[in-house]
């Protein structure tokens, strides 16, 4: 049974003519580990202050864990946990307090759910007389999720929760999340960070609004129709003009060190590379390699 459910969710803001969150639809499973995975301004942030009950959609229509968004809004907001994107806590308050103060509002204790935070609350306890605005980016996400959690929530909501944030905390948040989802929580994350799509269940890709592709990441990257490539020279920019200037080129886009390129059907990579060498690139090295998300999302804005 799906613990989330959208039909065609739709929201404008100040009678713009974009939509912010364009005509979406999806659901999730109970006990699923669910991305919404796309930039900044894409709706992620839209979407999930509508499923929290923060914010009011123009058509369309929701449920969470069984509520309806709109009639059932104060149960909704007691069987949900919801980190911002921003840290919402308070500064001023030590990360005991701060705990503390959502347990009492939640009208539970610390004790309580303990077993369901103590992963997490264990990393922190040393700091727990510290306020929470004097804590490191990382230490911040872990309270806040702390925090989020308190209640024991049937869904949890996650917006941006690693950015901003250094690798090894976001490698550590993502290890958290396994072990939560092992508890039996649905949790519904979205990040810009394409690299961290491969860490969900299924995945959500939208830009403007628009969701582009749904499925298990392994089916999307499989989904990609035509054979990639990554090829770097010594002089990368002119190698991009020059790659984009050329008919037996689809597409061709800065990919790290490389450049990641597809080619017309008919054309044999190793004549381009020919045809490079030959236009004055050196140190050209060509190689066959296998899409990610990010050149799955970049091809499906281009479609």
């Amino acid at each position: 049974m799906a613990d989330v459910i959208l039909n065609t969710i739709s929201k404008r803001y100040n009678k713009s003519s974009l939509l912010a969150v364009d005509e979406v639809s999806f659901s999730v499973a109970k006990g699923e580990l669910f991305g919404l995975i796309g930039p900044d301004g894409a709706g992620k942030t839209s979407i999930f202050r509508i499923l929290t009950t923060l914010l009011l959609p123009d058509s369309g229509s929701a449920t969470v864990n069984g509520y309806d968004i709109i009639k059932d809004y104060k149960t909704i907001r007691s069987k949900v946990g919801y980190m911002p994107g921003k840290f919402s806590l308070y500064q001023d308050l030590t990360v005991e307090e701060n705990l503390d103060f959502f347990a009492t509002v939640f009208n539970t204790s610390i004790e309580k759910n303990y077993e369901l935070i103590k992963d997490i609350y264990v990393q922190i306890e040393p700091f727990k007389t510290r306020r929470a605005g004097k804590l490191s980016g990382g230490m911040k996400q872990k309270l806040a999720l702390c925090c989020a959690l308190i209640h024991k929530p049937n869904v949890l909501f996650l917006d941006e929760p690693t950015t901003g944030v250094d690798v090894v905390s976001r490698r550590e948040f993502w290890e958290m999340l396994q072990l939560l989802k092992k508890q039996g929580i649905t949790i519904l994350v979205s990040t810009p960070y394409m690299d961290e799509a491969t860490l969900c269940d299924r995945i959500a890709l939208i830009q403007t609004g628009k969701i582009l592709s749904i499925d298990a990441p392994a089916a999307i990257v499989k989904q990609y129709p035509e054979e990639l490539y990554a090829i770097k020279a010594s002089g990368m920019n002119q190698l991009l003009q020059d790659l984009r200037n050329r008919t037996e080129v689809k597409n061709c886009f800065a990919f790290g060190e490389y450049l990641h390129v597809s080619f017309q059907n008919d054309v044999h990579e190793h004549t381009i590379l020919k045809q490079l060498q030959e236009a004055g690139h050196e140190a050209l090295e060509l190689k066959r390699v296998v899409p990610t998300i990010e050149d799955c999302f970049i091809h499906l804005m281009k479609s």
